[in-house]
């Protein structure tokens, strides 16, 4: 009797998690982030969600945060940071910022937060078994451009030129415009590419669309159109520029329309990817996911400023209307 209760101890001693084991050894993981940007807005989400899987800052984990402000020849530097700090786990939103995670070092875990393209841009080999030490959420932004298109022609139904907003110096942002370069021929839309490197390029692009008659405007989601937005949001407004975007924030900021992934859920996600690396697992093993919640989100005080009327279809369907 006294035998069998001492394997079933000893069973369940070895099928503890690790977390559990983890926490008995009082080691403080260092977990490095690093973006192309300035602090992304979703932060708090993937600290939250991490805390929520017990890992208290402070307690078992520590971070080490390293932006580099839109400025593209500081990530290696940053990510050599990092490195020299012995972070256990580097977090990188964008594509840019894990590429450049991904060239100082072949060992130490990366988890991207919300890439472009991770596999048109290298970061992994595939997106079922990554390999090498990169994994974490696509952006999928790509596979959504049709969509977008679809409803800036709900509201414009007479659309025939579309000006699309891109930073150049971004792979995933590349991939994007090329895609939406197809999908608009098959709508019979003209598009006018605006390609932006640094935030002094905006301005001249969009008065660019503006001169040339664009009919609407897409903006590709990026650090660096994120970052201005307001500025971004701001011109369309003077301009009576219909504008669609890939993320919420630019409808926050004034902006007409946007639909795409929920970046916050990208990023709680994303601490799902760290809490199974510190307790073990390899990045090779973990499939990159792309997303899972998307987000039509539409500005009716910005409608009726431009003179336009939402089709009753967009409302019914929209995840949230503002007023």
């Amino acid at each position: 009797m006294r035998r069998r209760v001492f394997i079933t101890l000893l069973g369940g001693a070895t099928a503890w998690p690790f977390a559990a084991r983890g926490q008995q050894s009082n080691k403080v993981f260092k977990i490095g982030f690093i973006a192309t940007g300035g602090v992304p807005l979703y932060t708090n989400a993937f600290h939250d969600a991490l805390q929520n899987l017990g890992w208290i800052e402070g307690k078992n984990v520590v971070y080490e945060s390293r932006y580099a402000e839109n400025r593209l020849d500081r990530l290696p530097e940053l990510a050599a940071e990092l490195l020299r700090l012995n972070v256990d786990v580097i977090v990188a939103g964008g594509t840019p910022a894990p590429l450049a995670a991904k060239r100082a070092t072949a060992t130490v875990p990366i988890v991207m937060a919300g890439a472009g393209d991770p596999l048109g841009s290298g970061l992994v080999a595939s997106l079922a078994r990554p390999g090498g030490n990169v994994t974490g959420l696509s952006l999928m932004s790509a596979d959504l451009v049709g969509k977008r298109l679809e409803l800036l022609k709900e509201v414009l139904p007479g659309l025939t030129s579309v000006a699309v907003l891109w930073n150049a110096s971004q792979p995933g942002s590349m991939f994007v415009f090329k895609e939406t370069e197809r999908a608009a021929q098959a709508l019979r839309i003209n598009v006018q590419s605006l390609e932006v490197r640094r935030s002094d390029d905006i301005d001249s692009a969009l008065t660019a669309a503006k001169r040339q008659n664009a009919s609407a405007l897409i903006v590709v989601e990026d650090p660096l159109t994120t970052d201005f937005r307001r500025q971004i949001v701001g011109f369309a407004a003077k301009t009576r520029l219909p504008s669609i975007y890939g993320l919420r924030m630019f409808v926050d900021a004034g902006g007409l329309l946007s639909y795409g992934a929920d970046l916050g859920d990208l990023y709680r996600r994303a601490a799902g990817y760290v809490d199974k690396i510190l307790k073990g697992a390899k990045p090779s093993d973990l499939p990159v996911e792309q997303p899972s919640k998307f987000e039509l989100v539409i500005n009716l005080k910005t409608a009726k400023a431009l003179g336009l009327n939402i089709p009753q279809t967009l409302l019914a369907i929209a995840d949230e209307v503002t007023e």
